[in-house]
C-alpha cells in the first residue's frame, strides 16, 4: 500500500507550495496586509518572504523545483557561476575603482542597496574583460541586465547619472 501514502505526501506538498506562493502574491493588495506594497520606499522586515510557513513546506517548494527571486535586492561581487546560481532578475555592473562615477554609483548601491527583487554583480571593469567582450560593454558604469542562463537583455551606461533611480529606471 505505499501508492496512496506517496500520492497523499505528493499533493500535500504541492498544497503547502502552492498556499506559501498565494500568501505572497496577496500583500499589499487592499490593507489587508501590514507587509509594504511593491515599490514601496518602507523598509522591509527582516524576515524571510515566507515567515510563516514551515521549514519543511520551504524544503519541499524546493524540491519541487520552485525558484524564489529575492524580495529584497542583492549588492555583490561577482563571481563565476554566480549569474546561473542565482534566481530572478540580475544585472551586472562594470565597476572601475578609479571612475568617480563608479564610486558614486556603488556607494549609492550601498547605502540604498539593491532594487526590490534584482540582484546587482560588481564586475571589475579592468580584470574581468572578457565579460567586457562578452556583452560589448567599452565603458565603465554600464549595466548589463542579463536572464538566467546569463544571455543579454538589454545594457544602459549610467555613467551620466550613476544612482539606484536611473538603475531602476532602466531596468528592462
Amino acid at each position: 500500500m505505499p501508492a496512496p501514502t506517496v500520492r497523499t505526501t505528493g499533493a500535500a506538498a504541492l498544497l503547502v507550495a502552492a498556499l506559501a506562493l498565494t500568501g505572497c502574491a496577496a500583500t499589499g493588495t487592499g490593507g489587508e496586509s501590514d507587509a509594504p506594497a511593491a515599490g514601496s520606499s518602507a523598509t522591509a522586515p527582516e524576515s524571510t518572504p515566507h515567515s510563516s510557513a514551515t521549514p519543511e513546506a520551504s524544503a519541499d517548494a524546493a524540491d519541487a523545483g520552485a525558484a524564489v527571486a529575492p524580495v529584497e535586492g542583492a549588492y555583490l561581487d561577482y563571481t563565476d557561476g554566480a549569474i546561473e546560481a542565482t534566481a530572478g532578475p540580475k544585472a551586472l555592473f562594470f565597476h572601475a575603482s578609479w571612475c568617480p562615477k563608479c564610486r558614486s554609483l556603488d556607494e549609492d548601491l550601498k547605502a540604498q542597496g539593491a532594487p526590490d527583487g534584482l540582484t546587482v554583480f560588481k564586475v571589475d571593469y579592468d580584470s574581468r574583460t572578457d565579460l567586457r567582450q562578452q556583452y560589448g560593454v567599452t565603458i565603465q558604469t554600464t549595466i548589463v541586465f542579463v536572464d538566467d542562463a546569463g544571455e543579454k537583455i538589454s545594457s544602459v551606461v549610467l555613467y551620466d547619472d550613476p544612482s539606484v533611480e536611473s538603475l531602476v529606471a532602466a531596468m528592462p
